[in-house]
């Protein structure tokens, strides 16, 4: 008896901390997010697959998801200044 399995392609994605910082840069723009909240509220907008990616980005940068939004963002440049 010959049978055959056939393999589900994976979905493999990994974001880079510039990735997440630049994400995080856009939901505050938006307003989604504000300056203040912890990055764990990334969480939100962030598919829940690839948020243990995320999690293990952010902790290599050095960043706790206890952190605030600011700290992840650094510096910002005003153009109004």
């Amino acid at each position: 008896m010959l049978t055959t399995t056939t393999k589900q392609p994976t979905y493999q994605f990994s974001y880079t901390l510039d990735m997440v910082k630049e994400e995080a840069r856009h939901l505050v723009a938006q307003g989604y997010v504000n300056r203040q909240q912890p990055i764990y509220v990334l969480c939100q907008y962030i598919p829940a697959r690839e948020w243990e990616h995320v999690e293990l980005e952010l902790e290599c940068g050095g960043f706790l998801l206890r952190d605030r939004m600011v700290d992840l963002l650094g510096r910002e440049d005003w153009s109004n200044d």
